[in-house]
């Protein structure tokens, strides 16, 4: 199937890098962002073929780096390779929702608690700013990004670069259920409320009430979008 050339979303903020591993600094780095966020926004479904041949015309470029790209999606759990077929969108499954939320309860929490007695006012800040970004948002692909840089901004603190990539991982793999979860407006509103919650707790530096109310929210996050998947 043909697809028009992709381009990035724009959420309307200067967001240090979203989902992306790292600037664009060469080719292949920028054909996974760009696929990144197309397959984020819903324009390749789960299950369709992404054909190096198609992708490397779309953007004038040779296949070399178009396999490296997919790679690195796949490496994400965005493309899976498939033995005579070659690269398709990986599909949407109630499992993946089930064990990427497992992973993020084990890990984020973690990751804050270390993190909270290092942020700064302007960490605060960052946050309160992306929050009212997303107040005046209604691109869900564009919702799921913010969202990740709303906890990137609480979790940097804690200088683990090692399992600030993991859950950076998890949530590029959750990305495409995030914009399907935070479509609803009224969703919308009661994870933004849920958020704020959760930003004056570690404002307060409330070590136990801030981990609580992450797992809360990541437990809401998780029902809401299995009863999605277990209706289409």
């Amino acid at each position: 199937m043909h697809h028009s050339p992709v381009r990035a979303v724009n959420t309307g903020v200067n967001m240090k890098r979203g989902f992306q591993t790292k600037s664009p600094s060469s080719t292949p780095e920028m054909i996974a962002n760009a696929l990144r966020q197309a397959i984020i926004q819903g324009k390749y479904r789960g299950g369709e073929p992404l054909r190096q041949d198609e992708v490397a015309s779309e953007f004038g470029v040779s296949k070399i780096p178009v396999r490296e790209a997919l790679y690195q999606l796949k490496a994400e759990g965005l493309v899976t390779f498939i033995p005579n077929r070659g690269s398709v969108v990986s599909e949407l499954s109630i499992e993946e929702v089930d064990e990427i939320y497992l992973m993020r309860m084990a890990l984020e929490p973690t990751i804050l608690q270390r993190a909270i007695p290092t942020l700064t006012p302007t960490d605060f800040i960052r946050a309160r700013g992306l929050l009212d970004v997303m107040d005046e948002t209604d691109d869900p692909a564009g919702l799921a990004e913010l969202n990740w840089e709303f906890h990137a901004t609480l979790y940097g603190a804690a200088n683990l670069n090692r399992l600030m990539e993991s859950i950076r991982v998890l949530h590029t793999n959750s990305a495409r259920y995030m914009a399907i979860y935070l479509g609803g407006e009224d969703r919308n509103k009661t994870s933004q409320q849920e958020h704020r919650n959760l930003l004056q707790a570690c404002t307060e530096r409330d070590l136990q009430r801030s981990c609580a109310l992450l797992v809360e929210h990541l437990e809401t996050a998780k029902h809401h979008l299995l009863g999605i998947l277990r209706q289409a």
